[in-house]
This record gives C-alpha cells, structure tokens and sequence, in this order.
C-alpha cells in the first residue's frame, strides 16, 4: 500500500490564539482528539459545524488564554486551514489576509470552494476577546 505524502503540522499564531492545523490522526491517536466534526472532503463547512467550532474556541480561549487547539483533516490543506481562517475572520482579519496568513505556513490550503465561501463569509465577531497578559501553554486536540 501506497504512503501518502503528508505535511508536517503547523502552528499558526494571531493575538491570543494558537492553532496546530494537522492531518488526520491515526487509529493510534484517535483517542486524544475530542471533538470530530466530518464534513466532505474539499467543501466549505456547515453553519452547524461553524457554530460548534466557534463556541469551542471561545470557551476554550476564554478559559485558557494562548492555549492551543489543534485541528486536523485528511492532509491538512483543506477543511482544517478552513475551520483556522473562519477562527481569525471571526477575529476581526479580512478574509484575504487569513488565507494568506495560513499560506504562508501551509501551503496549498484552501481550494477555489472554500476560498468563494470565505470571500462570501460575514463575520458576527464572535472571537473578540481582551488581550491576556498572562498565558498558559496547553493544547486542546479537535
């Protein structure tokens, strides 16, 4: 069987939020992943999955400032740098510099699909959080 060639994780890092956008985990480490949100492959996500992913980071970076979360898909050039640039949207960045931004850790992120949804994509600036001066450096696995 044929190996396929996958990116190393990357970090990327806006104000209080740190993400590890990642393919996707093996039978192995499944188990430490605790949230999995499936949507198909290549696709813009659901206004369901949006909202279940922003709430997560919302608790989790209200809770615990500069944490990390990671986020994964098959490659990780897809429906994770996705999610990533909804987050930083949501944030207050345009959406041309998200995408950007993550390409310029993961390059190839992000198809003509999911581009076409991020330019239609209207923020309600759910992740405008107070700047923390006191960060804590833990990982929350998505």
């Amino acid at each position: 069987m044929a190996r396929m060639n996958r990116p190393a994780p990357v970090e990327v890092s806006y104000k209080h939020m740190r993400f590890l956008i990642t393919h996707n985990p093996t039978n192995a480490t499944l188990g430490a992943f605790i949230e999995d949100w499936p949507f198909d492959d290549g696709d813009p996500p659901p206004s369901k999955i949006v909202d279940d992913w922003l709430n997560l980071l919302k608790t989790k970076f209200t809770e615990e400032p500069g944490s990390c979360v990671a986020v994964h898909c098959v490659a990780g050039l897809g429906r994770a740098p996705v999610l990533v640039a909804v987050a930083l949207i949501e944030c207050g960045m345009k959406y041309e510099d998200a995408i950007q931004f993550i390409r310029q850790k993961r390059r190839g992120a992000i198809n003509s699909k999911q581009l076409s949804y991020l330019e239609k994509y209207r923020p309600k600036m759910r992740l405008r959080f107070k700047d923390p001066n006191n960060h804590k450096n833990s990982c929350a696995i998505v």
